[in-house]
């Protein structure tokens, strides 16, 4: 979830593995500044389009996945080489956000569509395992204070109700879910 130390885990992660000659490679998505694609969900992340129920989310994923797509490359390249390959976010992050600005019944579609947008159309490598690290919403908002939240970190509804849906979709085997919080 947001404000979990998604990127203080990745950083130790990576301190690990460079220690222990572990050959790897880490890229963090959105990748706000290297694409068109990055640089419309960092605009829309601020809200430049209205606010986060005016767009579409099918249209607004298209970006995502756009940005992931032109990163397919590079990650194939890197699991060729037979590196291990660490994603801070992947296409479970667009899953969770945007179905929760859905309603209930919608969802599931949505989430087969994108599914079938990444993976089957785009072909971008499916990930081997995810580990959602989490922390409850308040608690998230409280650890994002002062760093420039995005319009999804601002809306305790919104994190409430992605969280919901990152602990359903953390039914699958693949997945770890960490509770990084004492504050349940």
């Amino acid at each position: 979830t947001d404000g979990s130390g998604k990127a203080t885990q990745v950083e130790l992660l990576n301190n690990y593995l460079e220690k222990n000659k572990i050959p790897h490679k880490i890229i963090a998505f959105p990748r706000y500044k290297e694409n068109p694609y990055g640089k419309l969900i960092a605009q829309y992340l601020k809200g430049k389009f209205g606010g986060m129920h005016s767009e579409n989310v099918y249209l607004m994923s298209l970006a995502f996945a756009g940005d992931r797509f032109l990163a397919k490359p590079k990650l194939e390249k890197w699991l060729k080489e037979g590196l291990l390959v660490i994603s801070d976010r992947y296409v479970s992050s667009n899953k969770a956000h945007m179905s929760a600005r859905l309603p209930a019944s919608q969802r599931n579609k949505f989430i087969n569509w994108l599914d079938s947008l990444e993976y089957k159309i785009n072909k971008i490598p499916r990930e081997d395992l995810t580990i959602f690290l989490y922390v409850p919403p308040r608690v998230a908002q409280q650890n994002l204070k002062g760093k420039g939240s995005d319009m999804h970190e601002e809306s305790l509804a919104h994190l409430n109700l992605s969280s919901q849906i990152y602990f359903r979709l953390a039914k699958d085997p693949s997945w770890v879910v960490i509770n990084c919080s004492d504050n349940h």
